[in-house]
């Protein structure tokens, strides 16, 4: 089983078994260099008689630079009483 990430080729960090359910425990050292957490989801793949498990994001991963301005406001900035009374407007709206 191979899990592609930044996951050093080559580095053995553990062994686990097949259940009789099919299940697979990551060993605890490649969830932790992964930061991997219950409920993570993976794609699974065969790449000749490896399986390659590649968690599964729910984002694709972007910069800054990428999603700098994409709200394109250009008002004057709002005060925090005013956030706070336009959550409250939108609240009751929504009741």
């Amino acid at each position: 089983m191979v899990l592609l990430m930044s996951y050093p080729k080559g580095k053995r960090m553990g062994s686990t078994k097949l259940s009789t359910k099919g299940q697979v425990i990551l060993p605890k050292p490649v969830r932790d260099a992964l930061n991997l957490v219950p409920g993570t989801e993976f794609a699974v793949e065969q790449d000749g008689e490896a399986v390659v498990l590649r968690p599964l994001r729910p984002f694709a991963a972007t910069s800054v630079r990428e999603v700098f301005g994409s709200a394109g406001y250009s008002g004057p900035a709002a005060s925090l009483a005013d956030m706070d009374a336009a959550i409250v407007a939108e609240a009751k709206r929504r009741k």
